[in-house]
Formats: C-alpha cells, sequence, structure tokens
C-alpha cells in the first residue's frame, strides 16, 4: 500500500489507498486561520491535485476543534503594531481599498479547494465557525459530525463572510437565517438544510468520511475532475465568482460600521477572547434548529 506523509508547521499532507488527507494541524489555537497556515493549506492542495497516486482529498483539523476562524488575536497584535502613514506595503488596514485587497489575498488562498481538480471532502467536527465557514464551503461535500457547530457568530459586530458560499448552499431564506443573527447550526440540522451533504455521530464520523470517499477513489480521476468543474461552472455562471469578489467589499463596508468599532473598541480594553463574549451575550444558546 503506497502510504506517505509529511508535516509543515501547520498542515500535515498524507496519501493512503489514493486518497490525501489534509489536516489543519494548530489545535493549540484550534486551528484558527493565519496567512502562514493558509499558504501551506494551498499548497498542500495544490501538491495532492498534482501526485498522480491521488484521487481524493479530505481536509480535517486536528484536535477538538475543524476551524474556530480566523487569527483573529494575532490579526488585532498586527492591527495595532501597524502604522498607515509609514511602510513601503499596504497594512490591510489603513483604507477600504487595503481591507479588500488583504480580503481578496486570502480568499486567493481560502478557494483552492474549489479550483483544483480533484474533489475535496471536509469533515467537519466541534466548532467550524467564522473563516472555518469559509474554507469548509469552499469544499465540495462537508461531512459534520452531529454535534459539530456551524455559524458566522462574527456577523453580530464584526463583518460579514468574505467568502459568500452560502447562498448557494442554503437558498436565501436561510442564508438570511444564520447570517442576520450570527447563530449556529449543528451538524445534524446543518444536513437537514442542505448545508452539509451528511452528518454522523462523532464516533463514526472518519468511517462515514472514509466511506464516501474509497467510493470515489475507485473512480478515474479524470472522470472525477470532469463532473466537479461542470458543477463549479455552473456555480461560476450562477454568480460565485462575482459574489466572492464582491463579499470582500461587503465585509470591508461592515469594518466600517458602528458596531465594528465598537467591538474592536472592547478588544483594546478587554481582550478579544471577552468582547467576543460580551458580544455573544445577548444571543445566550446562539443555536438554531429547523422545525421539522
Amino acid at each position: 500500500m503506497h502510504k506517505w506523509m509529511k508535516s509543515n508547521e501547520f498542515v500535515s499532507l498524507e496519501i493512503s489507498e489514493r486518497i490525501a488527507r489534509v489536516t489543519l494541524n494548530n489545535p493549540s489555537r484550534r486551528n484558527a486561520l493565519s496567512w502562514d497556515m493558509l499558504v501551506e493549506f494551498r499548497g498542500a492542495l495544490l501538491e495532492a491535485d498534482d501526485l498522480r497516486a491521488v484521487s481524493v482529498i479530505v481536509v480535517d483539523g486536528a484536535g477538538p476543534d475543524f476551524c474556530a476562524g480566523y487569527d483573529m488575536q494575532s490579526a488585532y497584535a498586527r492591527y495595532a503594531a501597524e502604522s498607515p502613514d509609514v511602510g513601503a506595503y499596504r497594512t490591510g488596514s489603513a483604507t477600504f481599498d487595503d481591507d479588500a485587497w488583504k480580503l481578496e489575498r486570502f480568499q486567493e488562498l481560502l478557494r483552492t479547494p474549489f479550483v483544483i481538480h480533484k474533489p475535496v471532502i471536509a469533515k467537519v467536527h466541534g466548532n467550524c465557525v467564522a473563516g472555518g465557514t469559509d474554507l469548509a464551503l469552499y469544499c465540495d461535500m462537508v461531512i459534520a459530525a452531529d454535534d459539530a457547530r456551524i455559524g458566522f457568530p462574527a456577523t453580530r459586530a464584526m463583518g460579514s463572510p468574505p467568502n459568500h458560499m452560502w447562498i448557494y448552499n442554503v437558498g436565501p431564506q436561510w442564508a438570511k437565517r444564520l447570517l442576520l443573527s450570527g447563530d449556529v447550526v449543528s451538524g445534524r440540522d446543518a444536513a437537514k438544510i442542505g448545508l452539509v451533504v451528511a452528518s454522523a455521530p462523532a464516533s463514526e464520523l472518519e468511517q462515514e468520511v472514509m466511506t464516501l470517499a474509497r467510493r470515489l477513489a475507485t473512480v478515474d480521476p479524470d472522470l472525477l475532475a470532469t463532473n466537479k468543474r461542470i458543477v463549479n461552472i455552473a456555480l461560476e455562471l450562477a454568480g460565485a465568482g462575482t459574489v466572492a469578489r464582491l463579499a470582500a467589499e461587503m465585509d470591508s463596508r461592515a469594518h466600517l460600521t458602528r458596531a465594528k468599532k465598537e467591538f474592536d473598541a472592547d478588544v483594546a480594553s478587554l481582550g478579544f477572547k471577552a468582547a467576543a463574549k460580551r458580544r455573544d451575550a445577548p444571543f445566550g444558546a446562539g443555536e438554531v434548529k429547523p422545525s421539522w
């Protein structure tokens, strides 16, 4: 059996049975998405897409969470150290256009599962929130643990999803229900509304994902690519690429709101975790359940 593994600082790549496993591997930070992690993530996906020994790719997260979002603690520390008036390069926070530019650069990395030829399955457990959903929804299929938590709580005060695949998975009403409130949905309920393709008890999630991956791995990779790409072309024709570009600009617009300024002030005085706790307190458990 052909099997090998390569590890970088934040992402590992393992290949076995024609299946590549790309693992976000920074559990001490709950696999929060930094620029360095996303560069490694893109590199691992491109390598797996290039290797003839691979037919299918599984993306998962080490530790208790798939991905708890963007690495905002590091981001706020970087913003505090930046001066918009000096330096040869953009700070990413000086102007509306700087902000949109920065978000578009992140978007290029996150979009990698969508643009490569081989099918990508996201295996979601624990928290898959904010930037974690941006990453998962760019994968071709998502399978979640029943008790996974999926959503974008940051829409309550911090911005708007800069990669906007929500409407293409759940339609406009559920996209609004989740994003206007910032509420999360369990993996079990996410399957009911089409946000994920299936869910399973946490103890059976690996088996559920690998059963699908092995089925796909029996198919000619060129045929897999043919069928993936025509569906994605249909998404492009339905505006997915344009919506993603506009989503980055809408997130930049959202960063100019009163709510974001107040949240940033809380971060400065309380720290990020306490600010997020204060943001979420009025929403209680903050979980929405389909009525059926």
